[in-house]
């Protein structure tokens, strides 16, 4: 078009859902008016480019093509800093004259996360990931900061990010208001709401100027799928966090056990199951369509029927289920201790949550 691009680069992120700190907008266009005795006419054109590989978003490109309106052209437009106008989260962006402050997004990019990756190394979930591979898992992340008291997640929100600690510290907080436990630098948290496709379980509060990264379902589902590590990792957490709850003990699995779907989820069961490394038959009954027999050798899957479904299918099949009666029983017949494991457990268990979330929205539309 023959003017110069401005720059707009996000120097401030309260949970924006699009866009990191750093990302970096270019603006050009022009916005005139043109009176006549036959016409009065307002033209306005404006170009607004977005960091590559990132979604547009509608607002933002609105509010940065009203500074194009108000100033005419985009070679006008003074140092300044703007606000947008807010969805879910908010963003604030700067324009400078100054060039050493207008840097790439790739540049960007690099200079944050190479501050980090030291940090990151250390992290627990970050362990599971070797070098070669780290800077890959890191770019599927964004970085968020906080300010003290503010809610990252409320109780039962929809699930929607799993969130890592890097500065700072929150507090979990249950239906009384009342702090349970405090979060700190490495900690996780979100990803039941994910894996299980539940509601949020508890309100997440900033507890002192936190910074926290922190990566969608879709994305998370990526490296799930590419690292096996890491599902080993999730396998572990979810097993711990729920034998802290108390759902299910330990010595009822060595006995052998029974209960009911309505209070133990059938994802929660096999994964307790999985993750004590049973070995045994489960035997769930007064099922819509029959019973269903499972086997474990060692915590791994090696046999699943459910009436006609088979292997992975009858695995799927029985995660849609929320009423029925189990039972545990220790031990297998000699036969099935050659038999082949029907898949990774947690893949299997991220498919069938997916599938299920799935489920959920073609029936809601």
């Amino acid at each position: 078009m023959g003017f110069p691009k401005i720059l707009f680069r996000i120097i401030e992120n309260r949970r924006c859902p699009l866009f990191t700190y750093g990302d970096v907008f270019s603006v050009t266009g022009i916005a005139l008016s043109i009176n006549n005795e036959q016409e009065n006419n307002f033209i306005t054109t404006a170009i607004v480019n977005s960091p590559v590989a990132k979604k547009n978003c509608k607002i933002l490109n609105g509010d940065l093509t009203k500074i194009i309106i108000q100033y005419e052209r985009g070679d006008k437009i003074p140092v300044c800093m703007i606000s947008c106008s807010g969805c879910t989260g908010s963003i604030k962006l700067e324009h400078s004259r100054d060039q050493a402050l207008v840097t790439t997004e790739n540049e960007i990019y690099s200079n944050e996360i190479g501050s980090m990756m030291h940090l990151l190394s250390d992290f627990a979930f970050f362990k599971n990931i070797d070098n070669h591979n780290l800077e890959k898992v890191v770019k599927f992340f964004k970085l968020n900061k906080y300010e003290k008291d503010e809610i990252v997640i409320r109780k039962g929100e929809p699930g929607g990010n799993f969130f890592i600690i890097v500065t700072g510290s929150v507090n979990v907080i249950n239906d009384s208001g009342i702090t349970i436990s405090t979060l700190k630098k490495g900690d996780v948290f979100g990803e039941m709401s994910l894996i299980c496709n539940e509601p949020v379980s508890a309100t997440i509060q900033v507890h002192e100027e936190t910074s926290i990264l922190y990566i969608d379902q879709n994305n998370f589902r990526k490296i799930l799928d590419h690292f096996p590590a890491i599902q080993l990792y999730f396998s572990r957490l979810m097993a711990s966090r729920l034998n802290k709850a108390n759902m299910i003990k330990p010595e009822d699995i060595t006995a052998g056990m029974i209960g009911n779907l309505s209070e133990i989820p059938a994802e929660a069961l096999f994964q307790t199951l999985n993750m004590n490394n049973k070995t045994g038959i489960l035997t769930i009954n007064e099922l819509p369509r029959g019973t269903a027999r499972f086997s474990f050798r060692q915590g791994a899957l090696i046999k699943a029927k459910y009436n006609d479904d088979v292997g992975e299918s009858a695995f799927y099949e029985i995660l849609k289920e929320h009423k029925g009666r189990f039972r545990f029983t220790p031990g297998l017949p000699p036969e099935d201790f050659e038999t082949p494991e029907i898949g990774y457990f947690m893949k299997l268990l991220m498919e069938g949550m997916r599938r299920l979330d799935e489920g959920r929205s073609k029936s809601t539309n």
